[in-house]
């Protein structure tokens, strides 16, 4: 596994984003683990969040896109810190955009984008924290398509929970890519978080033991894709 995924997953724990315990996920699934993208609120989680994500894209997709394209809200702050990340990791300026979800009918910048117009030619990355449904496609998809002839490179999220998703058959970042024919990662797989924090300290603790590896094994066996 790259560093920098071992360090992004060291990073989840510590910044409270990624928790280990019992929740109950906005399905109804009870989930052993549960990850809040909104807990990165301080400016040195926000510079390293954009550098993770800078270098997974790099890595996957490589440099040839114009503009990170985030869906509103989450999306947005994701986008702006990729883009300025992308700028001092690699010296290549990307433009970022992100829906509005009220289209602004004033201004010089009305309309339903923030950030850069998108344009004919233009290649996109989209960027969201993490996909369970794909919901959040349906909505962004046709939103970009509509608005210039650009080609979407694919999706980076952070984390692959690595279930099923509304089909009830493949995880939801594979029903994206069947549905809309673009690539789909993420900076880390569910596995990787599992094999690399299974009874490894992390800040001080081990946060899977054999307890909550059981548990999350158990997860799997019921809504694993």
């Amino acid at each position: 596994m790259e560093s920098y995924k071992q360090e992004f997953i060291e990073f989840m724990v510590e910044s409270d984003v990624l928790k280990f315990g019992e929740f109950t996920l906005k399905s109804g699934r009870k989930s052993p683990f549960f990850m809040n993208a909104g807990a990165y609120v301080t400016g040195s989680q926000l510079r390293r969040l954009g550098e993770y994500y800078a270098k997974a894209i790099h890595d996957t997709y490589g440099d040839d896109f114009d503009v990170l394209f985030g869906p509103a809200y989450k999306g947005i702050p994701l986008a702006v810190v990729t883009a300025i990340a992308y700028s001092e990791l690699y010296g290549k300026e990307v433009r970022y955009c992100s829906d509005r979800k009220e289209e602004k009918d004033h201004g010089a910048d009305k309309g339903s984008f923030l950030g850069s117009s998108l344009k004919d030619g233009d290649r996109v990355v989209m960027i969201e924290d993490v996909t369970t449904s794909g919901k959040s496609m349906e909505e962004t998809v046709p939103k970009v398509k509509g608005a210039a002839d650009v080609t979407i490179v694919g999706l980076m999220v952070s984390l692959n929970r690595m279930e099923v998703g509304k089909g009830g058959e493949k995880c939801a970042l594979d029903e994206v890519k069947d549905l809309y024919g673009f690539e789909t990662n993420a900076i880390v797989t569910m596995k990787e978080v599992v094999e690399y924090l299974y009874n490894r300290p992390c800040q001080g603790r081990v946060v899977i033991d054999d307890a909550m590896k059981a548990a999350i094994d158990a997860y799997y066996e019921q809504y694993g894709a």
